[in-house]
Order: structure tokens, then sequence, then C-alpha cells
């Protein structure tokens, strides 16, 4: 079996003799699925009237447990975005009804952001819907084969999870 990577690498094999080209069957492969991930997760949020922006924050509440509220600072490192672009987003989301602001009872300066009733409704419909999907793109790989290339790709993944300069 051959894809487009393959016919990729050996035309670079081809013109550029003097290199190694091997990373690329492993980075563009992922590279190229990323791509379709992209596409497939973005169809499922347009189902739910959601960007991927709105899914990441209201995901990042919800995974947090009862009472699914965090502060602005907790969500920007949930989501890796900057505190000008994270309180853009938290307006956006509490003008929807996803989320609502209210003080910290911890910190007199701070605020908490907690999901709604609509938000935690959306974000589970949106969330079961994209598990379905993802089942789908990896319904051509076993069991087995799923957790050994999971396995695999942590490893890649831990040195830039664990670099805080990555």
């Amino acid at each position: 079996m051959e894809d487009e990577v393959d016919r990729l690498v050996e035309a670079w094999r081809a013109e550029r003799p003097d290199l190694d080209v091997e990373p690329l069957h492993v980075l563009s492969r992922v590279s190229r699925l990323a791509r379709h991930l992209d596409r497939a997760r973005r169809a499922v949020f347009a189902t739910h009237g959601m960007e991927s922006w709105e899914f990441d924050v209201l995901t990042a509440l919800r995974r947090a447990g009862p009472p699914y509220e965090l502060s602005p600072g907790r969500l920007l490192r949930a989501t890796l975005v900057t505190s000008g672009t994270m309180t853009n987003r938290i307006d956006r989301l509490e003008s929807a009804g996803l989320v609502r602001r209210s003080p910290d009872p911890q910190d007199k300066r701070g605020v908490l952001v907690r999901l709604t009733d609509a938000g935690r409704t959306r974000v589970d419909a949106a969330f079961a819907d994209l598990v379905d999907r993802e089942r789908e793109l990896l319904g051509s790989l076993s069991p087995d084969d799923r957790r050994t290339l999971a396995s695999l790709l942590r490893s890649l993944l831990v040195p830039f999870d664990t670099d805080p300069a990555a």
C-alpha cells in the first residue's frame, strides 16, 4: 500500500539524494492527519453552532468538574492563548449564555468563569459527536494498533509538553 507521503519522499530522494528525508515518513503523515482531523472537528463543531476556540474553552471548564469553573488564568494555561484573547473569548461566550463570570471568593480582585447549563448541554453534545467521529477516523486500526500508535505519539509529545519554551 502506497500513500501520498511515499510519493513525496521518493520525489525528494530523487531530487535531493544528499539529504536523509526519512523523518518525512512520520512527520508528513502526522501533518496530513492533523489537517484531516482539523476538518473533521470543525465539521462536528459547526453542527453544534460553535467554533474550535469555543469548544476549547467550554471543554476546559467541563473537565474541571463541578461546579465547572476556572479562573481566567487557568483557562489561559488550558487553552494556550494570550490574556487579551481569553478576555475576548469569555466575553463572547458570556454574551451567548454559555458561561458566566462571578467574583472569586478567594481573591477579591479576581473572577471565576463558570459553565452555564446551556454551555454544559452544548459542549456535552459536541464532545459526544466528536468522540464518535474520531473513533470513525481510527476505524482502520485495530485496538492494539491504536494503543501502540498512542504510545509512540506520547513519546514524541512528552518533551514538548514538559518544555516551557515549546
